[in-house]
Parts: structure tokens; C-alpha cells; sequence
């Protein structure tokens, strides 16, 4: 099986320098520009033969780009939207910070400001990998497209880390990561390359 992990395009969050998470932008003029090119790369690299993407319409726009480039329909479902961000969601990072400011030690299960969880945001991950591995063929070419904290914790769930995890992994608007699992071993799994934004560059 082959997963082609992207994230959306630039959303006008980027630009108004605002907590996104769970606040729902539109992609910009340039994110739109972004997911046209990423949906013609990914068309001549590995067509899909499914789209799953998060429901967050930032993340439905830069998927629309890709099953219009592939003629491929998209499953949307919310498990695949970023992190719940709770209270802080739309507010200005400063004002944020102000009003909601972060514990000096946060533990996994602590869930503040209406947010979600680390082991809640993880085990979200867990399941939504999980169906999507386990409920498709075993050489499918399958595309995920969600958001840059969901993509850190579906890499801790793909590399099997435990629960509690430092792993961080950056990915770029419209950044794409490609894995693989083997055929005939599904427990071999291959990092083929992380945050490629080569179509960005023509």
C-alpha cells in the first residue's frame, strides 16, 4: 500500500496570524494556486485510487483540487480534522496566549479550554489510520489530505511510537509525504520521503 500524505494550501489563518485548529478559513488566493500544483504532481507521481481528507473546508478545498485533477470522489470524514483546539480557536496568538495561557506542565490526558487531548488527538489518529489501512486493498494507492498536527500524530501511529511522543514532523502548505507497507508483510513499514514541495518550485 502506498500513502500519499498532504496537507492543505495556505489558508487566510496564515495570513491574519490567528490560532486555526478547529477555526474554519478558506484557503487564500495562493493556497488555491498551492493545490492546483500539488493535484497535477500527484496526478503524473501516483494516481490515487481513494481520497480521504478532513472536513475543515482549508483541507476540502486542497482535496476538490486533487479529485478534480484524478477523477477520483473524496471521503471526507472529521476524524481526520486538526487537533480541537477548543477556546483558542480564530483568536490572535498574543490575545490567545493572554486569555488562555498554557499549563507549565501539561500531561497527556489534560484537555484545557474546551481543547482535545494529546491521547485523545492521538487515538483519533490511531483509528482513522487504521481504517484506512485495514479497509482497503492491500495495494492500494491511497491519499490523505488533513492538517500539520493531525500529520505529526498519523506519523507517530504509522512508525508504531508510543503514546506519549516527542516525534514533531513539519510539513509545508500542500507538503507531501509518501509511505509504503509491504504486501506480504504489513508490518514493514518505509518513510519514502517527508514534506516534498518540489511542485511548488514550478
Amino acid at each position: 500500500m502506498n500513502l500519499l500524505i498532504i496537507r492543505h494550501g495556505q489558508s487566510e489563518a496564515d495570513i491574519l496570524k490567528v490560532f486555526e485548529g478547529r477555526a474554519d478559513f478558506p484557503l487564500t488566493e495562493l493556497g488555491l494556486q498551492q493545490a492546483d500544483k500539488m493535484a497535477k504532481w500527484v496526478t503524473g507521481y501516483m494516481k490515487p485510487d481513494k481520497i480521504f481528507a478532513s472536513t475543515l473546508i482549508r483541507a476540502r478545498q486542497t482535496a476538490e483540487k486533487l479529485s478534480a485533477a484524478t477523477k477520483i470522489p473524496i471521503e471526507f470524514t472529521d476524524e481526520l480534522m486538526e487537533w480541537n483546539n477548543g477556546l483558542i480557536a480564530g483568536l490572535p496568538h498574543a490575545q490567545a496566549l493572554e486569555k488562555y495561557p498554557p499549563p507549565s506542565q501539561k500531561h497527556p490526558h489534560t484537555a484545557l479550554y474546551n481543547q482535545e487531548s494529546e491521547i485523545e488527538f492521538r487515538t483519533r489518529a490511531e483509528v482513522v489510520l487504521s481504517k484506512i489501512i485495514n479497509e482497503n486493498p492491500p495495494d492500494a494507492n491511497i491519499a490523505i489530505v488533513s492538517h500539520g498536527h493531525m500529520i505529526t500524530r498519523l506519523y507517530r501511529s504509522f512508525l508504531c511510537l508510543p503514546m506519549v511522543s516527542n516525534l514533531s514532523v513539519y510539513t509545508a502548505d500542500t507538503g507531501i509525504h509518501h509511505w509504503q507497507i509491504e504486501i506480504d508483510a504489513p508490518s514493514n513499514r518505509k518513510i519514502v520521503f517527508a514534506n516534498s514541495t518540489c511542485h511548488l518550485r514550478t
